[in-house]
């Protein structure tokens, strides 16, 4: 059985363990390179943990946390974000219904990527984000049209991430299709997809349902930067 109270602050758990590779920071706060990506977290949500973690931060870099208990944030932080997100887990697959082809994606398909991440926002996609590994992708014509990969990993668990289809490829089943194979990936290794998705984002928990994902919990979803 994995250790579901890692799962309340994921960012901590994989950089901490599996992700410390990636890891900038000490005890108190730690982010990701920022070329990988902008998750960051604190051990506990106090002020001399905001302190160390303002310290790992340019003026204007964004750092991205999940909060497992309301934001505790000290004055000066600048938020861009301040919201809720749903975590969602999967134990069963659900068989999707394919008629695609989905590839393995690599460093030379980079520019491609971070060109699919603008146009449609699922998530900072970085020069080194595809070193978390995993990504899969479907094409049409040759063009990379959608997209999904692996982002954090605590003991036992992989989170599942930007999930993304071209506007003009939607409602094909790609995201479905796409989120079940990295999943099954995952699950192959031994080891149990998990995604957070915004609440407002009904569409998405719908696919999210069809490939087998529950909602485990809600956490805060947290987007700022460091007091100017």
């Amino acid at each position: 059985m994995n250790n579901a109270k890692a799962l309340d602050n994921p960012i901590w758990h994989s950089l901490s363990g599996n992700h410390a590779g990636f890891a900038v920071g000490d005890g108190l706060a730690m982010r990701y390179h920022a070329d990988v990506g902008p998750l960051a977290a604190v051990r506990e949500q106090t002020p001399e943990a905001y302190r160390a973690l303002a310290e790992l931060l340019g003026p204007e870099d964004v750092v991205v946390l999940f909060l497992d208990t309301h934001p505790r944030i000290p004055e000066g932080w600048r938020f861009t974000l301040n919201t809720m997100m749903e975590q969602m887990v999967c134990e069963a697959l659900a068989p999707p219904v394919r008629g695609y082809a989905v590839e393995d994606l690599g460093t030379n398909d980079v520019p491609e990527m971070i060109a699919l991440a603008r146009l449609t926002e699922p998530g900072p996609f970085r020069q080194r984000t595809i070193e978390l590994g995993g990504y899969r992708g479907i094409r049409v014509a040759g063009q990379l049209v959608a997209m999904t990969g692996r982002r954090t990993n605590p003991p036992g668990w992989v989170e599942v991430s930007a999930v993304c289809t071209h506007p003009d490829h939607r409602g094909k089943g790609y995201a479905n299709g796409l989120v079940a194979a990295v999943a099954s990936g995952i699950l192959e290794h031994g080891e149990t997809p998990f995604l957070g998705v915004r609440q407002d984002n009904a569409a998405a928990i719908r696919v999210y349902e069809r490939s087998g994902f529950r909602i485990r919990r809600s956490l805060y979803l947290v987007a700022m930067k460091r007091p100017a």
